[in-house]
C-alpha cells in the first residue's frame, strides 16, 4: 500500500460498494466505504487479491470484537442495576 493516512467513523448507514474497471491493459476493482460526506476508494489491481481477503477477515474480527466489547458493556450495566 501507498502512504496515505485517514480515519473515519463507520456507522449503521455507511455504504460499501465494489466497482469493476475491466480495463483490457490494467484490469482493477474499486472497494467504495460510502458517508455522508466522504468517500474512502482502495483500488485493488490484479495480484491483490489475497490483500482484500485480508482486509475482509481483519473486518470481520473487527466486527466479532467490537459485539464482544458491546456484550461486556451491556452485562456490567445489568449488574449495576
Amino acid at each position: 500500500m501507498r502512504t496515505l493516512t485517514v480515519s473515519g467513523h463507520v456507522e449503521q448507514d455507511t455504504a460499501f460498494r465494489v466497482r469493476p474497471f475491466p480495463n483490457q491493459a490494467h484490469p482493477f476493482v474499486s472497494l467504495e466505504v460510502e458517508g455522508t460526506d466522504i468517500t474512502i476508494s482502495l483500488l485493488a489491481s490484479t495480484g491483490s487479491a489475497d490483500a482484500l481477503r485480508s482486509l475482509a477477515a481483519a473486518a470481520a474480527e473487527a466486527a466479532t470484537t467490537l459485539d464482544t466489547l458491546t456484550a461486556d458493556i451491556d452485562h456490567r450495566a445489568a449488574e449495576h442495576d
